[in-house]
Parts: C-alpha cells; sequence; structure tokens
C-alpha cells in the first residue's frame, strides 16, 4: 500500500470515521448528559492524537500511517474505529429502526383490529344472531367485552326477531392517536340493513375504537360513534 492510502485510511479516515461516529451515538441517544461528557472526552483524547501525529510528522517525516515500525499500532486504531462504527450502528438500529418498525406493526395491527370489531358491531343476520358478537368480544378486554355483550344482544336480538339483518364494510380506518400501549383509531364503515318488505337502509357509520396493549396483545377498551357536526 502506498505511502498516500496510508496516510488516507491511517490518519485522516481512522480517527474522522471515529468522531462521527461518536456523534452519530449521541443523536441517536438525545445527548444524554452522560453521553455528552464520554463523547467530549473521547473526542479530544482522538483530536490530540492527531495534534500528536502532525507533530511527529513535522519532526520525523512519518506518520501512524507510514510509520513501518508501528503495524500494532496502526491495526489498533482500525480495530477502534471499527469498533466505534459498529457500535454507532447497533444504536442507530436500537434507537430508531427497532423503533419505527414496531410502530408501523402496531398500527396496521390497530387499524385491522378495530375495523373487524367495527365490522362485527354493525354487522347481524336472524339465523345466527350472537356470531358477531362473540367475534368482537374476542378482540376486546374482558371487562368491555361483558358490557358490550350486555348492551348489543337485546338490541340484536330484537333487530333478528324482526328478521332484520345488516351488513358493514370498512370504507376508510386510521390511527388518531398510538403510544406505546394505547390506540384510538376511527372507523368509517358503509353498512346495510334489509327487513322484509322495505327498501335496503344504506348509510354511514363512523366509529372510535379505542385499544389497550394487554400481555403484548392489542385488544378494544371501548367502541363509540363519532358524530357529525
Amino acid at each position: 500500500m502506498s505511502n498516500r492510502l496510508r496516510v488516507l485510511f491511517f490518519d485522516v479516515l481512522a480517527p474522522l470515521a471515529a468522531i462521527v461516529a461518536l456523534l452519530y451515538v449521541g443523536a441517536a441517544l438525545a445527548w444524554p448528559l452522560w453521553w455528552v461528557s464520554v463523547c467530549s472526552v473521547l473526542c479530544l483524547l482522538i483530536v490530540e492524537g492527531v495534534v500528536v501525529n502532525a507533530v511527529l510528522f513535522r519532526r520525523d517525516g512519518v506518520t501512524l500511517g507510514t510509520d513501518d515500525d508501528g503495524p500494532a499500532l496502526r491495526l489498533a486504531v482500525a480495530a477502534v474505529a471499527a469498533v466505534t462504527l459498529a457500535a454507532a450502528v447497533c444504536v442507530g438500529y436500537a434507537r430508531w429502526t427497532v423503533p419505527d418498525r414496531n410502530l408501523h406493526n402496531d398500527s396496521a395491527e390497530v387499524v385491522g383490529i378495530a375495523s373487524s370489531v367495527a365490522e362485527a358491531s354493525a354487522t347481524f343476520t336472524p339465523s345466527s344472531p350472537n356470531a358477531s358478537i362473540d367475534r368482537a368480544t374476542a378482540l376486546m378486554t374482558p371487562d368491555r367485552a361483558e358490557s358490550y355483550r350486555s348492551e348489543f344482544s337485546a338490541v340484536v336480538k330484537d333487530l333478528t326477531s324482526r328478521n332484520v339483518s345488516g351488513q358493514a364494510q370498512t370504507v376508510s380506518a386510521g390511527v388518531e392517536a398510538i403510544g406505546p400501549s394505547d390506540a384510538s383509531v376511527a372507523v368509517v364503515m358503509r353498512g346495510t340493513q334489509n327487513a322484509p318488505g322495505k327498501p335496503t337502509d344504506i348509510a354511514v357509520l363512523a366509529l372510535r375504537v379505542v385499544l389497550t396493549k394487554q400481555g403484548g396483545k392489542w385488544l378494544v377498551a371501548d367502541v363509540t360513534p363519532i358524530n357529525a357536526h
């Protein structure tokens, strides 16, 4: 390897890469006070090393990269730079990539659950009046499932006793707010009701579904109508 390349790799790029990696870790960690202190000390040591290297070059005409008697030191510098870069990649992955991916997965999951529960809330048939209730309560917290069953059983029983059937299909659903253990989803549906001897009743239904995460699983905690103003 020519002296120019050795100077570039060991005297310029290695310390620069280490400093950039340290700053990247600080950005990923949102600069906690302890890292500000650690990063300042480490960067100062790297800069001091660069200054010493420049002084030695002026005095002896060789640098860390061009000194043939210091291969072990060059290996150590390259190893430190590589470890620092690897640490920066790991910290960035843990602090940014994983949370973003988890947020995307959670958002998709709560929208799917909310849509299923919302559709079940407006779906009933005379032949199986409790099927939609069972489907909805399976996705709810135990407390909410009990109250939901008591609220809707009488209504559905009355409608199905008159041979009225209903069906709903999600038109649009989106996350209003989401956190590590709570989420709110707005669901807009197209609902239809059919009764003997009457024209089909078509309406747009809007529900807000509140979810909570219990034991690593998203469950519906509340379902309320969104009033149009």
